[in-house]
């Protein structure tokens, strides 16, 4: 029987965007990128077989994953992973998948690992999201999340001195603008919980954010201060941005032999492969797969 339709939250679409070469590549990110790329050495597991990047983007971070024998991007952005494509190729070691994280299109327990870094800050609904990442997660899988903390120590200063009206103390999301969340760690602590999750440590990261100290200190102390300060994520979370690495807890099912896909519309499992999509059995609901990208945004109809 096809599962219950169900409202879709608003996603945040990059489609068409520079991203990549703008904000990272020509956007004095050095500093960022490579506190981050610290972060996720630190807390990603050497080794694994099949990790699901969400919110992969053009692949910025996708090469830091060699550990895994295959790797699936997934955003909901075409158009960044046609970027990705084009820097990572189209091997078999990497699947291209443009979907909604609201609605993954995997069956359950396909994954040992789960990264989600720079993404949560955009989900109106980020239990469901984290909901749906629990579920296509092994037992004791890991999951690497990242999100932005709405009690970083910016906020702080400038909620004391009143140039900002919104409580970083208070544990609701901040809207500082369109689909962009900045999150209490309290309540993503929770979320995780109850999304079927074990906290197993947390990093702060990115505590240097300021341009003007940016333009003025050398690149190489800023990623070393930084580096042995996201050891006190444990203790106390004040920079803006937070990872941490959790464990996937409870009963969880076993992806059968072969499985991969399922269908969004439906959830049914053993999509049939036609040269240009995949087709559910269940419902009938047609999948877009061209040029290397498996497409689950929305059924495909035959021009």
């Amino acid at each position: 029987m096809p599962a219950k339709s169900v409202s879709r939250p608003p996603v945040c679409d990059y489609e068409g965007s520079d991203y990549q070469a703008s904000f990272w590549e020509a956007g004095d990110r050095a500093y960022e990128d490579r506190v981050e790329a610290i972060a996720l050495r630190r807390l990603l597991p050497a080794t694994g077989e099949l990790l699901l990047e969400v919110g992969a983007g053009a692949g910025r971070n996708t090469p830091r994953y060699m550990g895994f024998r295959r790797v699936v991007l997934l955003d909901y952005s075409r158009s960044q992973l046609e970027q990705a494509q084009r820097r990572l190729g189209r091997g078999s070691r990497y699947i291209y998948v443009a979907a909604d994280a609201y609605r993954l299109p995997f069956v359950a327990g396909l994954f040992d690992a789960t990264t989600m870094i720079r993404t949560l800050h955009h989900m109106v609904e980020p239990e469901r999201a984290l909901q749906q990442v629990r579920s296509v997660l092994q037992a004791g899988g890991t999951f690497i999340l990242e999100y932005a903390n709405k009690q970083n120590l910016k906020a702080i200063f400038r909620y004391i001195l009143r140039r900002q009206r919104w409580s970083p103390f208070t544990p609701e999301a901040i809207e500082f603008a369109a689909l962009n969340f900045d999150f209490h760690p309290k309540s993503v602590r929770q979320w995780l919980a109850e999304s079927g999750f074990r906290l197993e440590r947390q990093l702060t990261v990115s505590h240097f954010r300021l341009g003007a100290l940016k333009r003025y200190l050398p690149l190489s102390l800023l990623v070393g201060l930084d580096a042995l300060l996201q050891w006190t994520g444990d203790w106390w979370q004040l920079s803006p941005s937070v990872f941490a690495r959790c464990s996937a807890v409870g009963d969880s099912a076993s992806a059968e032999p072969g499985a991969f896909f399922r269908c969004p519309e439906c959830g049914g499992a053993g999509l049939e492969e036609s040269p240009e999509a995949l087709i559910c059995p269940s419902c009938a609901s047609r999948w877009s797969q061209q040029d290397g990208i498996y497409d689950f945004r929305g059924p495909w109809e035959e021009s």
